[in-house]
């Protein structure tokens, strides 16, 4: 996905930087987004429009915000899994979900090796968690596979740049400033160069769009959000997926 010189995306330096950066995660995430990826995720579960009884799988789920918003949508009546393959990411889950008495389960995972039989999910979201794999296009056929006929797949995703009026100020905050916060911050400083790194490379919204098809995916659509700095892409499992 990625040429020689761009970010390392092998599962044992993901699985690492993520697990050495886990107890600042949420922080991140809120320096990267500007303190917009809460309201993002809530965009993400109404978009999903989640219902009740229906299985969902909450990919690359981090700390869980995502697998939570979405079974807030339903009042805790859909089966939301949290799915990761960082335990770091998901020991600080487990602890969120039950603080808030959310019952969703959480399992081990790698994105490009699902451990769910086909079909198993009327729906998968991911947020921030497609960028890092390793084969994108492997990726993204797996979720297809272990989604159901006519399932829905929704991805918030930071987008390559950001556009409109302020592209310029929000660029100079993610290249210059946030590694510099990073450092001060985390562990890991580099996790803090490597993020915005990999968001550099990543597909426009159009390409992932176009990518998501070639994956066996039908009636993908994607709108931006906060000038451009994310985007969220909702497809559908095609009949060929």
């Amino acid at each position: 996905m990625t040429p020689p010189e761009g970010p390392d995306k092998s599962a044992a330096r993901i699985r690492s930087m993520f697990g050495s950066i886990a107890p600042r995660y949420d922080l991140l995430n809120r320096l990267l987004s500007g303190g917009n990826d809460v309201v993002w995720r809530r965009r993400a579960a109404r978009l999903l429009d989640p219902r009740p009884g229906e299985r969902i799988l909450d990919l690359c789920s981090g700390t869980g915000d995502l697998a939570l918003a979405v079974s807030r949508r339903t009042r805790g009546e859909a089966r939301v899994t949290a799915a990761d393959f960082t335990l770091e990411m998901l020991a600080l889950g487990r602890r969120k979900f039950a603080a808030r008495g959310a019952r969703i389960p959480e399992a081990g995972a790698d994105g490009l090796r699902l451990p769910f039989p086909d079909g198993s999910f009327q729906a998968v979201t991911a947020a921030f968690g497609v960028r890092n794999f390793e084969d994108l296009d492997r990726g993204l056929r797996e979720v297809c596979r272990v989604l159901s006929p006519g399932g829905r797949f929704l991805v918030l995703e930071f987008t390559p740049r950001p556009t409109g009026p302020l592209a310029p100020a929000l660029s100079f905050y993610l290249d210059r400033v946030l590694p510099r916060i990073g450092r001060a911050v985390s562990r890991d400083g580099s996790a803090y160069s490597y993020l915005p790194d990999s968001m550099s490379r990543w597909p426009d919204p159009a390409a992932l769009a176009a990518r998501l098809r070639g994956a066996g995916f039908a009636d993908v659509a994607w709108r931006p959000l906060t000038f451009g700095l994310a985007a969220l892409h909702l497809a559908t499992k095609g009949a060929s997926g």
